[in-house]
């Protein structure tokens, strides 16, 4: 066992832990962070999206010991100092970006990863961008739409609108 420490949505927090635990176990068993979802563990889905040191990391592929040290953000680190939902979260549910929200978590931290680097970005770079990020029920124009609202530009009206 390894005790490791690091900032996790702006709390400083330790515990113990095997080598071989992943980061996404390290939130969910140990910090009961439950918000950042393991769906494949093979890093394909994007379900465990988290920041760390400001970077989108895939948490089911990387060990709690690599974060040891590090300022960790998980979903539940997205809401308003008040417990609002924050800009992203909001233009998730009011461009009904989710539907089951298997995926929500991983979709909203990488689309906050995304306008960090591109406060802009368009339709095609928000699709290029969520490639490493599945969903199984929206078909994701929902999600891009809200992306695209959230980043305060014009969202495209839907055709039955």
């Amino acid at each position: 066992m390894t005790t490791v420490t690091m900032t996790v949505n702006g709390k400083s927090v330790s515990g113990d832990v095997e080598g071989r635990t992943l980061l996404s176990g390290f939130l969910r068993d140990s910090l009961k962070l439950t918000g950042t979802h393991v769906g494949c563990d093979t890093s394909q889905c994007g379900a465990c999206v988290v920041h760390v040191n400001g970077e989108a990391v895939k948490a089911c592929t990387m060990l709690a010991g690599e974060a040891d040290g590090a300022d960790v953000t998980t979903i539940e680190g997205m809401a308003n100092a008040d417990g609002s939902l924050g800009v992203i979260q909001q233009a998730f549910q009011d461009y009904h970006g989710l539907q089951c929200g298997f995926c929500t978590p991983g979709m909203v931290m990488s689309a906050a990863a995304l306008l960090k680097e591109n406060p802009k970005p368009s339709e095609a770079e928000i699709r290029e961008y969520l490639e490493g990020n599945l969903c199984r029920c929206t078909g994701y124009h929902n999600i891009v739409r809200a992306i695209l609202a959230a980043s305060g530009q014009d969202v495209p009206a839907m055709a039955a609108e």
